[in-house]
């Protein structure tokens, strides 16, 4: 069974010390706790980094050896093209996942260049978000 990937993007590993009032003071630890509840039997590689060209080498490796991706690219959702066109080359479900609301935030944060690939878009839910992600990603992937 191939895992889902969930993979976050620069800053995430700051969740709940950073902008509390936006991102909540659920912990990075305690994200890859739920997701790896909702995920259930089903393999899971949970990943951060602060870094495009590391995203990018696991966005590689999930077109190898991956059966979906979620993932919350952070600051690389308004700026990566590398990103996007990694993420085009994966043959999977992508589902894109933010914290906050990008669309209520300013208005430098209402264009997604991942948002061409994915299969869908999920944003505002909070921390709690990333475990819905996993579940509709277990849907679609006929997996639950």
């Amino acid at each position: 069974m191939k895992p889902i990937y969930v993979l976050n993007g620069p800053n995430l590993n700051r969740l709940g010390k950073r902008e509390p009032e936006i991102y909540g003071t659920t912990t990075l630890a305690e994200v890859e706790a739920m997701c790896r509840d909702a995920a259930g039997s089903h393999p899971l590689e949970f990943r951060q980094t602060n870094s495009e060209r590391q995203l990018i080498e696991w966005v590689h490796e999930a077109i190898d050896e991956g059966a979906g991706i979620v993932i919350n690219p952070a600051a690389f959702t308004f700026t990566s093209l590398a990103l996007l066109d990694a993420l085009k080359m994966f043959p999977g479900p992508i589902v894109e996942l933010h914290i906050s609301n990008i669309h209520r935030r300013e208005p430098i944060y209402h264009k997604s260049y991942v948002s061409m690939a994915a299969t869908a878009v999920m944003a505002g839910f909070g921390a709690e978000g990333y475990a819905i992600a996993v579940r509709a990603m277990l849907s679609r992937l006929g997996a639950n």
